[in-house]
């Protein structure tokens, strides 16, 4: 079903005018980078929240490396 829903979504796109095909890549294009940005920004958000709660720990890759393997 979620194959259907994309060729018809395909579909719809193709029929359009090509301005408006372009407007809809630029404005998709903008969303994603959105989406990603505010992604981004939760995962700040939480990594600086487990800092602040002591939960990150400092060290050298090699240091990582040996607690990995422990």
């Amino acid at each position: 079903m979620h194959t259907a829903t994309f060729d018809r979504a395909l579909r719809v796109v193709e029929s359009l005018p090509e301005k408006q095909r372009d407007d809809l890549v630029e404005i998709v294009q903008r969303r994603l980078a959105e989406i990603r940005r505010d992604s981004l920004a939760h995962e700040i958000h939480e990594a600086r929240e487990e800092y602040v709660r002591g939960k990150v720990r400092k060290g050298t890759v090699m240091e990582l490396l040996e607690d990995l393997h422990q």
